[in-house]
């Protein structure tokens, strides 16, 4: 009886009524303070103070589909399709998330909002929709982690342009942790501490040879060429990445000392080629079932006593599973992505012949470097949309961002290890990392 009147006074609402009566409920007893601002103009205040960020919502459909599917990822996909805008502070609206999975509705609550939901919303009342973003899960054609598949999701996520890629990165072309001295050091100086901080680790000596196992644009090739004096090989899957690399190391005069290739790295030939290896930022695409078979490639290519670098993100949790997370990561940004705990990692490292001699954790320095690509990205925002679509610039901004409070959270870090080969004695290191930081 309860539940019928209630249904009965709801359909005498608007589709704006319906949505206020809904989002006071929600937001009741909001921590911060947040505006939301409605598709006819209708502005909501929750919180103490003046508003520290304002959602805009251009769409009806956003708020009935939330409701009717329950699917976070379409908060997410509203923004990307302009059906969600953002005034103000971005990571203070991503903050946001933590309210809503503490959010604790009573049956009555649910039935009341489902009900409504099926009168909010028909036709479009929205002229900002930007074009529909493009799924991977719609386009995939190989099998995740073959060696088909892998190309394809390279393409995907490193092939949207490099022009896009250079309004953000810094002057080298890197897509991975700088190395921040201070946290007042630019991107391109915390790039190069980098580099440099890579090359010393590796204890790099004129005349080696040196494979970088996904090199990117090049930079670390070429850095260790022009300062170490060394033979250096890369290899990656996007031809975007390959053509720029090989530009640059013509530009450069590098020729006679660097290489690069277009090379899956299942496909790399020989026995204990290179004295030393570097892995920044791609062992993350391998899959964890893959893992065991990426060490071992990388113990057979290493001489007796080389030295293996691999940089990359791992997570508080064991495990790929299923999450709101996890499927927004394979869907929209790195379609093969898989994280693991840095104990699990290492412990398939060991398994594969390596010993481990460093281990150094660099979560806040990617937190500090994703906020720099924000806001980068956000400072060359009319150029960024004259190169890719609207939806494209909308998801590179979020998944920065949201990246960046996950690093400054804990839940994700990124860690860099250093190994050794156990068929030849290290003894040529020193005792100590002290010269590292002199």
């Amino acid at each position: 009886m309860v539940l019928h009147q209630r249904q009965a006074a709801s359909m005498e609402l608007t589709a704006s009524a319906r949505a206020r009566q809904i989002l006071q409920r929600v937001f009741r007893g909001y921590p911060g303070s947040l505006a939301v601002r409605l598709w006819d103009g209708v502005t909501l205040s929750f919180g103490a103070g003046a508003p520290e960020v304002t959602l805009i919502v251009h769409e009806p459909r956003l708020l009935r589909n939330l409701i009717l599917f329950r699917d976070p990822l379409r908060l997410a996909e509203a923004y990307f399709q302009g059906w969600l805008d953002v005034e103000g502070d971005l990571y203070t609206a991503l903050k946001m998330r933590d309210h809503l999975q503490t959010l604790n509705l009573s049956v009555f609550e649910k039935a009341d909002f489902l009900f409504a939901a099926l009168f909010i919303g028909g036709a479009s009342a929205s002229v900002h929709a930007a074009p529909a973003l493009r799924s991977f899960q719609t386009v995939r054609p190989w099998r995740a982690h073959s060696k088909g598949g892998s190309r394809e999701a390279i393409a995907f996520h490193y092939d949207v342009s490099n022009a896009f890629y250079r309004l953000w990165l810094d002057e080298q072309m890197i897509y991975s942790c700088a190395y921040f001295e201070t946290p007042d050091d630019s991107l391109d100086q915390a790039q190069c501490n980098k580099l440099d901080h890579i090359c010393r680790k590796l204890r790099l000596k004129p005349g080696e040879r040196l494979l970088d196992i996904g090199c990117g644009w090049g930079a670390l090739i070429r850095w260790a060429a022009k300062h170490y004096g060394v033979q250096a090989h890369g290899i990656t899957l996007s031809r975007n990445q390959y053509d720029y690399a090989l530009e640059n190391i013509r530009d450069e005069g590098l020729h006679d000392r660097v290489t690069v290739e277009l090379r899956d790295y299942r496909e790399l030939q020989g026995e204990a080629r290179y004295d030393k290896i570097a892995s920044v930022g791609m062992f993350e695409h391998v899959g964890l079932k893959n893992l065991p078979r990426y060490f071992d490639l990388a113990r057979r290519l290493l001489r007796p006593g080389g030295l293996f670098l691999n940089q990359g993100i791992t997570q508080d949790r064991e495990g790929w599973g299923e999450s709101v997370g996890t499927r927004f990561i394979n869907r929209y940004v790195f379609p093969d992505g898989e994280l693991d705990t840095v104990g699990n990692v290492q412990r398939v490292m060991e398994h594969a012949g390596f010993e481990i001699l460093d281990v150094e954790a660099l979560r806040r320095h990617y937190a500090l470097t994703l906020r720099h690509w924000v806001e980068r990205l956000e400072s060359r925002k009319a150029e960024a949309q004259s190169l890719v679509p609207e939806s494209i610039y909308r998801l590179w901004r979020l998944y920065m961002a949201a990246c960046a409070l996950q690093f400054e959270q804990g839940t994700i870090g990124v860690y860099q290890i250093l190994a050794a080969t156990r068929d030849g004695s290290p003894d040529r290191l020193r005792l100590t990392w002290r010269d590292l930081y002199d």
